[in-house]
């Protein structure tokens, strides 16, 4: 066996109702005096930073809240966030939301009360020093952002960075699936959508797959194939929210330790330019990026579809067809988009996305076949 590392978060709580039950407990652990909850304005909106912040104030906590986070959140949204931070003299973070939210929590605990700067810690392993104490509670099942290490900040009108270091692992992530139920059907599956690509990008890494990554990477897209489509069909149903909040959990265990590759380098580029959500860009591009991949992974893609359908018996590289096949009708089945065309993205931009995407060798390193601008090119018109 190959030699690997594999790290997480300390502690995870999934329960039925653990924001309101026991936020409080957990923050007193950690000694937190005043929290910042970082959220955006439609979970104030929703209700839910109530259940938040009278769980802090039942146990002795003064919650301060920041509430202007915006999906893929700019880098003067973080600065004021963090000037925010640092004004209010906070001793403890506490991110509630999508994966936004929880990014930008992630970059409060660790630079607050920091002597870098924002731009010193972009890249693989550039923060330094210690953060304040922080917990994610995820509203949505799809980034996974409560359990990755990671935090990725819009650094210009196209472009993104990510920030990548154990200190963004959160000491405590808070599962609760009442947050999660209402959400809309199209949220619910761009999200889902997602946390499945995190499963199988993970499952097929080239340089860091490992036996963890692979069994949480299984489990996931188990549990997220299997639910997706009556958590977007019945939004209230708390069976299914529970299901596609522990997959996209555990999908985030597995891309946090054998990361993503060319879906999300392709996809990238589609929300930097034409702000397409990243769930919605990650599926409109997962089909053919599978395909593209496919001779070099025939044999994993045919073991998952085993995992979404372990009654399927065929020749490895039918079943591997099977698999690419049936993630495309699943896409369809939750009624997202399935090509680039119908949401406006010009055709005569593509091979500037293509360029683009080549940017984004962090990811495509990780991906079981080399492509190249060309490649990525051709993908795209695939797609279109």
């Amino acid at each position: 066996m190959q030699g690997f590392s594999f790290t997480t978060v300390k502690t995870i709580i999934s329960e039925i109702g653990c924001c309101n039950r026991q936020l409080g407990s957990v923050a007193q652990s950690l000694a937190i005096k005043r929290a910042l909850i970082v959220t955006d304005a439609g979970i104030v909106q929703s209700g839910m930073i109530e259940l938040a912040v009278s769980s802090l104030t039942a146990a002795g906590i003064v919650s301060v809240i920041y509430t202007d986070v915006v999906a893929d959140p700019p880098e003067h949204v973080v600065e004021q966030a963090l000037a925010f931070a640092r004004d209010q003299q906070i001793d403890g973070v506490i991110g509630l939301g999508g994966g936004s939210s929880m990014d930008v929590a992630k970059v409060i605990a660790l630079l607050t009360s920091s002597s870098q700067k924002l731009v010193d810690v972009y890249g693989v392993g550039n923060a330094k020093g210690s953060r304040l104490p922080l917990i994610q509670i995820p509203t949505t099942a799809g980034t996974g952002s409560e359990v990755t290490p990671v935090s990725i900040i819009t650094t210009g009108a196209t472009t993104k960075q990510g920030i990548v270091s154990p200190l963004l692992l959160a000491d405590v992530a808070l599962l609760d699936a009442e947050l999660t139920v209402g959400l809309p059907a199209h949220i619910t599956a761009a999200t889902g959508i997602d946390a499945m690509v995190h499963a199988i990008e993970a499952y097929t890494s080239k340089l860091r797959k490992n036996p963890y990554s692979d069994m949480l990477a299984c489990e996931a897209l188990r549990l997220l194939s299997k639910h997706i489509v009556t958590a977007v069909e019945d939004g209230h149903n708390l069976e299914a929210r529970s299901a596609m909040l522990h997959g996209a959990m555990l999908a985030g265990q597995a891309f946090a330790n054998a990361p993503v590759a060319a879906v999300h380098a392709l996809a990238y580029p589609l929300g930097g330019h034409y702000h397409i959500s990243h769930g919605l860009s990650n599926s409109l591009v997962l089909p053919h990026v599978l395909r593209f991949n496919l001779p070099e992974a025939i044999p994993a893609y045919a073991q998952l579809a085993n995992v979404i359908n372990p009654y399927a018996r065929a020749k490895q590289l039918t079943l591997a067809e099977y698999f690419i096949e049936a993630m495309q009708t699943l896409i369809s089945a939750v009624k997202l988009p399935t090509s680039l065309h119908k949401l406006d993205v010009p055709e005569v931009d593509l091979p500037m996305l293509a360029k683009d995407a080549m940017l984004q060798q962090r990811l495509l390193v990780n991906n079981p076949r080399l492509v190249t601008e060309a490649d990525a090119l051709a993908i795209y018109r695939s797609a279109y």
